[in-house]
């Protein structure tokens, strides 16, 4: 099966610069890198084809011998991704170069690596309400972003970076350990392959600057504590012109006075009085759009729970709102009269029998059995 041409398949001219080669395939591994297209076949043989034409072109030896022999000058070459193992541009070269480009990794033989920014993460404290209808938000995020002076470059306005003299621009040395040769940062320019000798005042060399800005956050109905938004873009400037990484906006739902959710259901503690729990009655509920009225049937116990279908939340990806769960605590009397105490006192002299306090008899007749097997 015949090769296509390598030019054709980054779309670039035959005298394309050096430049021009790149970002031809610096767009086309954007496109179709893996990771961005999963389970799709064709898109990682594009990936793979614009990989090895690239990996052709970026090199002038190897250049020159397919523009003189085509495919044939290259082929030999080629195997392993480059000159095997040991070659200045082998298999891990090819591997480092292709991630560099993407995601901000080393290796390579250009003087100007391209590295995404970093992501940020920024926590949001919303509150059950807004949570649950949704809303907008403005947030100040402290980010890195490119040196307006010297456009991410790092050098004084009218001067350039110079080639490392330790990595040769390559950004990584070699270093021999026995039989094997290991591959690493080189430690003199941090793998930027570039030194600055006379930095840009603005941004001391770094290329980037510390900076705050503003940002608007849409924060969708239904999310819960934990959920992530994702701003694409918005995270700190990528390295010589790499995109930038992304803003995750972390949910963290602040303690409401009534309500705790679990999941798309709301609960709370209702309390009432001993009088309604014992004789039955109706009661005023409150709900997260308003209120409600439930029955409360006589000899209701504490712990009791009444269940209001779809007063609770809809979430994110659910289909219909929760439920709102009621639990009933009846409530002690506290500050009695003297009047008041005399009444209870005759209450509980009528209401001693079996009839009237099952539980507690029950409960006494499980601890008599138990002292007296």
């Amino acid at each position: 099966m015949s090769k296509r041409d390598y030019y054709e398949i980054l779309g670039v001219a035959k005298n394309a610069s050096d430049e021009e080669i790149k970002k031809a395939y610096r767009k086309l591994a954007m496109k179709h890198h893996p990771d961005r297209n999963p389970d799709d076949k064709g898109a990682e043989e594009k990936f793979k084809e614009a990989k090895l034409a690239y990996e052709v072109l970026s090199d002038s030896d190897k250049r020159a011998a397919y523009d003189q022999f085509g495919h044939a000058g290259v082929d030999q070459q080629a195997g392993m991704g480059g000159g095997g193992f040991g070659g200045g541009s082998g298999f891990s070269d090819a591997f480092s170069d292709i991630f560099g480009d993407i995601f901000g990794g080393g290796g390579g033989n250009r003087h100007d690596r391209v590295y995404r920014g970093a992501d940020l993460r920024y926590n949001l404290e919303i509150g059950l309400e807004e949570a649950a209808r949704g809303t907008e938000t403005k947030i100040r995020i402290p980010t890195l972003e490119e040196c307006g002076v010297c456009h991410g470059s790092g050098a004084k306005p009218g001067t350039t970076p110079t080639t490392c003299t330790t990595c040769g621009g390559h950004g990584q040395v070699r270093i021999q350990q026995g039989f094997f040769s290991v591959q690493q940062t080189c430690p003199r320019c941090g793998g930027s392959g570039k030194m600055v000798s006379d930095p840009c005042t603005a941004c001391h060399g770094e290329g980037r600057v510390k900076k705050h800005k503003t940002l608007s956050v849409k924060i969708p109905a239904g999310v819960d504590n934990g959920d992530r938004i994702r701003l694409g873009g918005e995270g700190e400037a990528g390295v010589n012109g790499g995109p930038a990484g992304d803003l995750y906006v972390v949910i963290q739902l602040k303690e409401h006075a009534v309500f705790k959710r679990d999941g798309d259901d709301l609960h709370c503690e209702m309390p009432i009085s001993f009088a309604t729990a014992a004789l039955g009655g109706e009661v005023e509920i409150p709900t997260l759009d308003s209120h409600a009225k439930i029955k409360i049937p006589p000899e209701t116990q504490t712990g009791k729970v009444f269940r209001l279908r779809g007063k609770g939340i809809k979430g994110v990806r659910s289909q219909a709102p929760g439920d709102l769960m009621c639990h009933m605590q009846v409530e002690t009397p506290v500050n009695l009269s003297e009047r008041q105490r005399e009444l209870l006192r005759e209450f509980d002299t009528l209401s001693s029998g079996r009839n009237n306090n099952p539980r507690a008899q029950s409960f006494m007749d499980k601890v008599k059995s138990f002292f007296s097997s």
